[in-house]
């Protein structure tokens, strides 16, 4: 009987007219409250509100110590690192930006790569012409994870291509704001326009983090190689990336007020400024972005909703990349990681004043032509990985 109802339902509901589009979107949003209600009764909110204090007492100050940790074991290793681009001949901003990208694909986030470059930088292996470039090119593999979830989301799901389509979308807006404004940043560079503000920061209150993790530091260096050093380095800055995932809240699926609050968000300027307040505050792109599919599967936002919250997100993204950056030599990696960011901001500040009609244009329909067959989903796919590849080995 309750099959037969459904049914019913469902040809009374196409009887009114509604889209094959919205009865997905129906039948998304009953597959998530069944699971919601699967999960069981809550725990009662005093004890919720007491582990979620323990939790946070513990775990934030042993991500900042595990972070500060690992940028110094990673500015120790830097001559090491160093030598080893030499041997492959890695040189310059363009195969730099090969790096980042290519190794942000790897750990599925570019938090990670952007804060190895800050170290890099700090310990002299790479200039900040090259930490420039390798934070680029982190910012623009970043983005993978959002097409890798929505591919998962396709297979487990209706076969519904939305939550792919989310992923070619967050790549495309990436890598075209991404290209000029590495442009812009590296001539903001040059000028040394910012070396004066980024001087006047002050420094001293990371001394302290510093001092404690000194002593690890010097004990590690001294009994291990410099493979093994970066390593310890690299396993240090992904667990303090993972205390600091668990400690964020579960949003998969997007809590009911987080997903009402999104389907009145109508306008670019709004998307915008929720996509770079929602990156602020989970310090994460690979994360916000990632919220993207669920709610466009479940009918809360537009295709066209995804390319301004995409521009806003890239831009705080950067957050997490300058505090690394003061804890640091400031007066080096500031300046950075602000050109960066300062560059981003105006050309998807250009886009949205000037030319947003047309770009998103352009970018649905350059959509639209990836997921018209296997064959340019392929060929996107293949130049995902060629192109990030061709930039690192090119001379």
């Amino acid at each position: 009987m309750p099959a037969a109802h459904a049914a019913s339902g469902a040809r009374s509901r196409r009887a009114r007219g509604e889209s094959e589009e919205a009865l997905g979107a129906r039948a998304a949003n009953a597959e998530y409250a069944e699971r919601r209600r699967a999960r069981g009764p809550a725990p009662r909110r005093g004890a919720r509100r007491t582990a979620g204090i323990t939790r946070y007492v513990a775990g934030v100050p042993a991500a900042l110590y595990l972070f500060v940790l690992a940028l110094k074991l990673l500015s120790a290793s830097a001559p090491h690192v160093s030598a080893l681009f030499a041997r492959l001949g890695v040189d310059g901003v363009v195969n730099l930006i090969g790096f980042g990208w290519l190794a942000a694909y790897a750990s599925l986030s570019g938090s990670p790569v952007a804060a190895l470059a800050m170290s890099l930088l700090d310990g002299g292996a790479i200039d900040g012409r090259g930490a420039l470039g390798m934070l680029a090119g982190s910012r623009m593999g970043a983005s993978f994870v959002v097409l890798l979830v929505g591919f998962i989301a396709y297979l487990r799901g209706r076969r519904r291509p939305d939550g792919v389509y989310v992923g070619v979308l967050a790549l495309l807006t990436t890598i075209t704001i991404y290209v000029p404004a590495t442009l812009l940043a590296l001539w903001l560079l040059g000028t040394g326009w910012l070396d004066g503000p980024s001087a006047a920061i002050p420094s001293g209150w990371a001394d302290a983090p510093g001092a404690l993790a000194r002593p690890v530091v010097r004990a590690l260096e001294a009994r291990l190689p410099g493979v093994l050093l970066f390593g310890a380095g690299v396993s240090a800055l992904l667990g303090a990336f993972a205390i600091v995932d668990r400690l964020l809240p579960n949003l998969d699926p997007p809590p009911e007020r987080f997903e009402r609050f999104a389907r009145h968000l109508r306008s670019v300027r709004a998307m915008f400024l929720f996509g770079a307040l929602v990156t602020a505050l989970t310090m994460s792109v690979s994360l916000s972005v990632t919220m993207l599919v669920p709610l466009t599967l479940k009918g809360y936002l537009r295709r066209t909703d995804v390319v301004p919250y995409i521009m806003g997100a890239n831009i705080t993204t950067f957050l997490d990349t300058l505090f690394a950056s003061l804890i640091l030599n400031a007066a080096s990696a500031t300046p950075v990681v602000l050109a960066e960011m300062l560059s981003v901001a105006a050309v998807s500040s250009l886009v949205l004043i000037c030319a947003w009609r047309p770009y998103v244009r352009g970018l649905l329909a350059l959509g639209h032509l990836v997921l018209s067959d296997r064959r340019a989903l392929g060929a996107f796919l293949a130049a995902l990985a060629g192109i990030p590849l061709a930039l690192l080995f090119v001379s």
